[in-house]
C-alpha cells in the first residue's frame, strides 16, 4: 500500500533518527553523548503534532515524572496511561505529544505520559516497575480504576499487558481494558515474520532489536514473562485489542500474543492492518490509516469505559 510523501519523510526520518544508536548496540565507541541521540530522536517524533484543542502539562507521577495530556471536553473521570516505545533505550513523553493528543480528544479522557527509567543505565524492569508504579499513582488519583484505560506502544506495547500482569499479581485493582500497538510481546524473536518481512518492514529487523534486547535486558533473560508476556499468565486480565501492521517483523509475534490471551480467557481483539509498518498510527496526522486506526482503538475504548461504568 502506497504512503503518501510525507509519510515516506517522516519514516525516513524516523528511522535515520532510530539508526543512530548503532554503535551504541553494538558495542562500538560513539562520539554523540546518549542524552543526545536521545533527543535528537525525540525531536524527530515530536513533528507528529498534537491536534488543536489539547493542554500539555507536566506531573509527578508518585516519583515517576509524567506528561498530561488533557482535552478541551473531558467526559468525568476518564484517564489513559499511555506506555511509550523506543525498545527500553530510548523514547519518552515528549515525542508523543502528538498520539497522545489523538486519543484524549477522541476518547475525552485525560492522557497519563509516564517518562520511565531507560537501559542501559537502567535495566530491565526497571521501566516496567516505573510503568506500575505510575499506574498506582493514577489509580489512587483517579479513585475508580474502571475509568482507567492503558495503551502503549512497541515495547510501551508488551508493557500494557506486563503492567496489568503486575498489578493483579499484587491483587491491585485492574484497568477497564488495553490497546497494544505494535507489541514487542516476544523478546525471543521466534516468530516467522521475522524472516518472511526482513526487508519489508522499513524500521525493524531482527538482527537490531537483537542487539536491543540484549542492552534493555540487562541480566534478565528474554523468555521472561515479565519481558516477552508472550510467556506470562494473563489470566484474568480486562479485554485488549492488539494491533499490528502486516509489514512488520513483530507481526507473528503479536498475533501470537493475541492468540495467548484469546486461549487463557481474556477478551481480545486483534487488528492486522495490510502493508503498514511499525507504529504507524505514530503518522495520525499525515496517514489516513494512522488515523483510522487511532479510531478503531478509541471506539474499542470507549466501549470497555462505558461497559466498566454500567457494571458498578
Amino acid at each position: 500500500m502506497p504512503l503518501n510523501e510525507i509519510a515516506l519523510e517522516r519514516l525516513e526520518g524516523w528511522k535515520t533518527a532510530a539508526m543512530e544508536f548503532a554503535p551504541l548496540l553494538m558495542g562500538e565507541p560513539f562520539d554523540t553523548p546518549l542524552a543526545e541521540l536521545r533527543r535528537r530522536y525525540d525531536q524527530e517524533l515530536a513533528r507528529n503534532l498534537p491536534p488543536e484543542g489539547v493542554s500539555i502539562a507536566q506531573v509527578d507521577m508518585g516519583g515517576v515524572p509524567g506528561t498530561l495530556v488533557t482535552p478541551e471536553g473531558v467526559k468525568g473521570d476518564r484517564a489513559l496511561l499511555y506506555l511509550h516505545g523506543g525498545g527500553y533505550l530510548t523514547g519518552s513523553p515528549s515525542g508523543y505529544h502528538g498520539i497522545a493528543g489523538h486519543y484524549a480528544k477522541m476518547l475525552g479522557a485525560r492522557v497519563y505520559l509516564p517518562d520511565y527509567r531507560l537501559a542501559p543505565e537502567h535495566p530491565f524492569p526497571a521501566a516496567l516497575e516505573d510503568s506500575l508504579a505510575a499506574y498506582r499513582w493514577l489509580a489512587d488519583h483517579v479513585g475508580d480504576t474502571r475509568n482507567i484505560v492503558f495503551a502503549g506502544d512497541s515495547a510501551g506495547g508488551a508493557m500494557v499487558v506486563s503492567t496489568m500482569v503486575k498489578a493483579r499479581n499484587a491483587s491491585f485493582p485492574l484497568p477497564a481494558g488495553g490497546v497494544a500497538i505494535s507489541p514487542w510481546a516476544n523478546l525471543e524473536m521466534t516468530g516467522a515474520s521475522y524472516i518472511s518481512r526482513d526487508g519489508i518492514d522499513p524500521l525493524c529487523n531482527r538482527e537490531i532489536l537483537v542487539l536491543m534486547a540484549r542492552r534493555a535486558l540487562g541480566g534478565t533473560l528474554p523468555n521472561d514473562p515479565d519481558a516477552s508476556p508472550v510467556f506470562a499468565d494473563v489470566r484474568g486480565l480486562p479485554p485488549i485489542l492488539v494491533q499490528v501492521g502486516e509489514s512488520e517483523v513483530m507481526l507473528s509475534d503479536a498475533m501470537r500474543l493475541a492468540t495467548h490471551l484469546a486461549d487463557n480467557r481474556v477478551r481480545t481483539s486483534l487488528e492486522v492492518w495490510p502493508g503498514m509498518f511499525h507504529v504507524w498510527p505514530m503518522f495520525a496526522g499525515v496517514l489516513p490509516e494512522g488515523l483510522q486506526a487511532l479510531e478503531s482503538a478509541s471506539i474499542f475504548l470507549d466501549r470497555v469505559l462505558d461497559q466498566g461504568r454500567a457494571g458498578r
